[in-house]
């Protein structure tokens, strides 16, 4: 399985408007090749290297149907359940849905990682990264990762 954003291109630059300094919306994604036996996906955008234990978490998607393939770009913040796409999580900012890079200092690392799953996990809405990956524990199938960076523009130039 492998996982392809026009958002978050392996290595490179996440482009300014999934971020703070931009519209800050969510990047699509696109998977192939995902095992026969899925039953459900979930996604996890995650920052390690924010100044906090655990790094930071931008957004939690769930409960994605093994028929979708794509998740549009600008997926509504506020709403729990996306119509045949899945259920959000709370970011570590504790609120529902996407939350773009916005790093204090320097480049950080945002991971975008997709899991396929052996079940839909049935978690309520508004679930955190800690709270589906214990919904996950022993149903991972497979995963897929994207790794790219971004820096401030205000503290670059700074």
């Amino acid at each position: 399985m492998y996982l392809t954003s026009s958002g978050f291109a392996k290595g490179q630059s996440v482009p300014r408007k999934f971020t703070c300094e931009g519209e800050n919306i969510s990047p699509d994604f696109h998977w192939e090749n995902a095992p026969e036996d899925t039953k459900s996906f979930a996604l996890v955008l995650h920052d390690p290297d924010a100044p906090r234990p655990g790094g930071f978490t931008h957004w939690v998607l769930f409960d994605i149907p093994a028929s979708v393939k794509r998740i549009p770009e600008n997926i509504p913040k506020s709403q729990e359940r996306i119509p045949d796409l899945g259920v959000q999580g709370k970011n570590d900012s504790g609120k529902l849905g996407y939350t773009g890079p916005c790093p204090p200092s320097g480049t950080h690392r945002y991971f975008a990682k997709l899991y396929a799953l052996r079940r839909e996990l049935g978690l309520t809405p508004g679930a955190s990264q800690q709270e589906l990956e214990s919904a996950m524990d022993g149903c991972v199938i497979e995963e897929a990762e994207i790794m790219s960076t971004y820096a401030k523009a205000s503290v670059k130039s700074a």
